[in-house]
C-alpha cells in the first residue's frame, strides 16, 4: 500500500537512494528540485552523480525512477500539462516528448510517462539483440551541457521491446525508433528495417526510421542517393500493406543528422514528399566538435548532443521547413536546455519537440518549462 509521503519521508527516501543506489539522476532531481528546503541536497546529489561513470548512472537513474513511479511520487510532482497538438493524424497531449535513446528497450515506459511528457519515443531497437560498441562509450561535458556517445544501438532486440510495450499501462502516444544490426551489411539494411516495422507496427503510435546515428558504420550512407530511395520505397510499400492488414494506419517518420549540406536537405525533402513519409525528426547527434574542442572528453569519438548542437540542429530544421512548405510535420530536437529553446524550434517550423540531454542537466522541470513555452509560441503563430 502506498502512503502519502511527508517532506521528511521524501528527504529520508532521497538519502536512502544516495546511499544504496549511488544516486539516481532524474529520480533524485525529481524529488529535490520541487521542494525548496531540499535544494542543498539536490546540489550535493548532482556532484555525486557526476562523479559516477555515466552509463552506470544512467542505469541506476532508470531503476530509481521506476521506484519513484511505483510509490506514486512522480504523478504527484509532475501532473500532465494539457497542450494538445494534432499531428500526423494523432492527438498529442502536449508537444514535448522524450527522444529515443533514453529507454532503448521500453523497460521504463510507465515511469517516464509519469514525468509529464506529451509523448514518448523508445528505442532504437534492432531485429536481434546486440551489445553495442565497447565501453567506455558515454561521456559528459558539463561545462557545455553536452554529451558525447558512441553507444552503437545497444539493445535487447525487437521481441524484448514488444513484450515490454504489451505489458505497460501507458495509453498515450508511443513512438518506436527502429534501426539495423551492426553486422547487417548496409546493402541489406532495408531487410532489418522491414522486420522491425512488421514487429512493432501493431504496438506503435508512429514508427521512426533511424538512419542518422553516427555510431553504426555506414548507417548515414542511407541518407543519400539510391540507398535512401530504395529504403523509403520498400518501407512505404510495406506500411501500406500493414495498414490494410491491421485495419489502421501507423505513420512513418524519418530521423536525420544535423551534418547535412543544402543539396542533401533538398534531396531528402524531395524523397520524403515523393514517398509520402509522414514526419521528419531533425536532428540526431552531430560529428562536429564546435564549442567543445578544448573540453575534457571533447575529442572522444561519437555523436555530440546537448547545448552545442542547438544552433546547427535548428538551422537544419529551418531549412527543411522551407523545403517542405508545411507538407510534412517536423519534430525539433537538439540542444533544448530551457523553455525558450523549445519555443525556438516551434518558431523554426517544428510541430513537436523532443528532449534528452537537457534532462540530464536541467532535470524534469525542463519538461513543464518547454510545454509552457511551446504553448506560447504556438499561440503566437496561430494569431499571426
Amino acid at each position: 500500500m502506498c502512503r502519502r509521503l511527508t517532506n521528511k519521508a521524501r528527504f529520508v527516501g532521497v538519502v536512502f537512494e544516495l546511499q544504496v543506489h549511488h544516486c539516481a539522476e532524474i529520480a533524485i532531481i525529481a524529488l529535490c528540485r520541487t521542494e525548496p528546503h531540499l535544494q542543498m541536497l539536490y546540489s550535493l546529489s548532482r556532484s555525486a552523480l557526476f562523479s559516477l561513470e555515466p552509463e552506470r548512472a544512467h542505469a541506476v537513474t532508470l531503476s530509481s525512477l521506476e521506484l519513484a513511479y511505483k510509490t506514486g511520487v512522480l504523478s504527484r510532482l509532475y501532473p500532465m500539462i494539457q497542450q494538445p497538438v494534432d499531428c500526423m493524424g494523432i492527438r498529442f497531449a502536449n508537444p514535448v516528448g522524450l527522444a529515443a535513446g533514453l529507454d532503448k528497450n521500453g523497460d521504463h515506459i510507465d515511469a517516464l510517462a509519469a514525468l509529464g511528457f506529451g509523448y514518448l519515443e523508445i528505442g532504437t531497437v534492432t531485429p536481434r539483440p546486440q551489445a553495442g560498441n565497447p565501453k567506455p562509450r558515454l561521456f559528459r561535458l558539463p561545462a557545455a551541457q553536452a554529451i558525447i556517445n558512441r553507444m552503437g544501438f545497444n539493445n535487447q532486440g525487437v521481441d524484448h521491446l514488444v513484450k515490454n510495450v504489451e505489458k505497460c499501462r501507458y495509453k498515450g502516444v508511443l513512438g518506436i525508433n527502429i534501426g539495423k544490426n551492426f553486422d547487417t551489411p548496409v546493402e541489406q539494411a532495408a531487410d532489418d528495417y522491414l522486420l522491425c516495422l512488421e514487429r512493432v507496427y501493431a504496438h506503435a503510435s508512429y514508427i521512426t526510421v533511424n538512419i542518422s546515428s553516427p555510431n553504426t558504420q555506414g548507417l548515414r550512407a542511407l541518407q543519400s542517393g539510391d540507398a535512401l530511395t530504395e529504403l523509403l520505397d520498400r518501407l512505404k510499400n510495406r506500411q501500406t500493406q500493414l495498414a490494410d492488414q491491421h485495419g489502421h494506419y501507423v505513420p512513418l517518420v524519418l530521423k536525420v543528422a544535423p551534418d547535412l549540406d543544402e543539396e542533401a536537405i533538398v534531396f531528402i525533402s524531395e524523397q520524403l514528399m515523393q514517398f509520402e513519409i509522414d514526419g521528419l525528426i531533425t536532428t540526431n547527434t552531430t560529428l562536429s566538435r564546435e564549442g567543445v574542442e578544448h573540453l575534457p572528453y571533447g575529442d572522444e569519438a561519437g555523436g555530440l548532443s546537448g547545448q552545442p548542437v542547438f544552433e546547427s540542429s535548428t538551422r537544419i530544421l529551418e531549412q527543411f521547413s522551407t523545403c517542405l512548405q508545411g507538407q510534412i510535420p517536423l519534430f525539433g530536437v537538439g540542444g533544448i536546455t530551457q523553455g525558450s529553446d523549445a519555443a525556438a524550434k516551434i518558431t523554426a517550423g517544428a510541430s513537436l519537440v523532443q528532449l534528452y540531454s537537457g534532462l540530464i542537466y536541467q532535470g524534469p522541470e525542463l519538461i513543464q518549462a518547454c510545454v509552457e513555452s511551446c504553448g506560447q509560441a504556438l499561440t503566437m503563430i496561430d494569431s499571426a
